[in-house]
């Protein structure tokens, strides 16, 4: 019977696609990265967890893109929130490249979040945790944060402005962003900005970090 499951890309796919990103990863990545996918295509078939089907443009779009903020994002270990998680990007991608790393993936959809709960069951991602609720009604139960980062927030403005409240304090924010809305972003002064870093492959989509000002701490 035909299920839409395909056969797991290959290490040398997945290799040849880190190395166009400048990413390089070693066997144990390789494994986590083809498990992950796997159980995101079993899953996808019921939940519609991402609209990208293709496993290239999997690798590509989600995983490779996710990883390359790792070298972006000046922290290897500490406290790193992802924001509206979904299926797990950036977030589990970021917790496979920097294994230090104590992940806090926040989603609101319940299904999505048992989803992501099961991702880090079958990875045996140690330092993780899920929170299923609305960012916005988060605050001592992620904080502190030493990064919170989002590729799917769909309004800036209240997201930033959340990120840096006493509450949560985050040190810096890091967003998956479209080039049209980067200067909408760049307006918020409670943030320091760094130059946008365009993602390989891409025409207009970029990683943008934050830091946190003085006056905002």
């Amino acid at each position: 019977m035909q299920t839409g499951i395909e056969k797991p890309i290959s290490e040398e796919t997945i290799r040849r696609a880190m190395g166009e990103f400048q990413i390089s990863i070693d066997e144990q990545q390789v494994l986590l990265i083809q498990h992950y996918m796997a159980i995101l295509q079993r899953w996808n078939e019921k939940l519609n967890l991402t609209a990208i089907r293709n496993p290239l443009e999997i690798l590509y779009r989600h995983f490779c893109e996710s990883m390359f903020g790792a070298s972006a994002i000046p922290v290897d270990k500490g406290r790193l929130a992802d924001i509206g998680s979904g299926p797990g990007f950036p977030g589990i991608p970021l917790k496979i490249a920097r294994s230090e790393l104590d992940l806090v993936l926040v989603e609101s959809n319940i299904k999505k979040g048992t989803f992501l709960a099961e991702v880090v069951r079958e990875l045996g991602l140690t330092g993780t945790r899920v929170v299923i609720s609305r960012y916005e009604e988060l605050g001592e139960e992620v904080a502190p944060l030493d990064v919170v980062c989002s590729r799917a927030v769909g309004k800036f403005v209240p997201f930033l402005e959340w990120a840096a409240s006493p509450e949560v304090s985050a040190a810096q924010v890091a967003l998956w962003i479209g080039g049209r809305d980067l200067d909408e972003v760049r307006k918020s002064k409670q943030w320091e900005w760094r130059e946008p870093i365009l993602i390989p492959q891409s025409l207009q989509r970029y990683i943008l970090i934050g830091k946190l000002t003085q006056m905002s701490a």
